[in-house]
Order: structure tokens, then C-alpha cells, then sequence
């Protein structure tokens, strides 16, 4: 419980969830959305202000390092990318990944508006008192 607010102290794990699922980190229930990678101004449910969340580059930055550790680091022991001719490895290669970027980026957004708002981190004009 939180001293100040006699509120529970919300989970880190609790919010990412939420977000991973593009839903309000708040409730669980207002969708976090309203465009591919727009957050809403306010929630729909609870009317928590979800847009002084401020996401920035790290979503991208994590999204990267996903892709890029976990499925391009083990494509590149396989001998067919470095035996092929490079017009087939390409796009064989190349599309996949962006789509598998292009599907994990709102998730891991998501997730880290989820974090953001366990921590309660704020933009500073919107923070309480600010």
C-alpha cells in the first residue's frame, strides 16, 4: 500500500501486461491505441491521462535489439544465408523481419507505457503538482 495515497503501489508487471495487450495501464479495460502506434489522450474507461506517458525512442530501441539478438544473430549461423545468391537470401530474409518488427513495436510500446506508469513516470507537465 502506498502511505500517501492508501492505494496498492502498482506492479511493473501488472502494467507491461496491460500494455503488451494495448490496453490501459490503469484499468486493464480502455484501449491505449486509437492508431497503430497513437496513444490515446484519455482512457475511455477510466479516463486516466495516458498520453503524459512519454515512450519516446525506447520502444524502437527495444524492439531492435529483440529482432535483432534473438532472430537475426541465429539466421546468420545458418551456411544457406552465406551460400545463397544474395537476390533470394534478401527478401527471404528482409520481409519477415519487418514484419515481425512492424508486429512487435506497439507491443513492447505497450509494455514500456505499462512500466512507465508502474514507476510513475510522468512528462513534467504533467506530473501531479507540475
Amino acid at each position: 500500500m502506498d502511505a500517501m495515497t492508501d492505494r496498492p503501489v502498482p506492479s511493473v508487471l501488472t502494467g507491461m501486461k496491460r500494455g503488451v495487450r494495448h490496453r490501459c495501464p490503469n484499468c486493464g479495460e480502455g484501449k491505449l491505441y486509437s492508431r497503430y502506434l497513437k496513444v490515446e489522450f484519455d482512457c475511455e474507461a477510466c479516463g486516466h491521462h495516458l498520453a503524459a506517458y512519454p515512450a519516446d525512442d525506447g520502444p524502437a530501441y527495444f524492439t531492435i535489439l529483440i529482432v535483432g539478438h534473438l532472430f537475426v544473430a541465429p539466421l546468420l549461423l545458418f551456411p544457406f544465408i552465406w551460400q545463397a545468391s544474395p537476390w533470394l537470401v534478401a527478401p527471404l530474409t528482409i520481409l519477415p523481419l519487418a514484419a515481425l518488427t512492424l508486429m512487435l513495436l506497439p507491443r513492447v510500446k505497450g509494455a514500456v507505457i505499462g512500466a512507465l506508469w508502474a514507476n510513475g513516470l510522468r512528462k513534467a507537465s504533467d506530473a501531479p503538482g507540475g
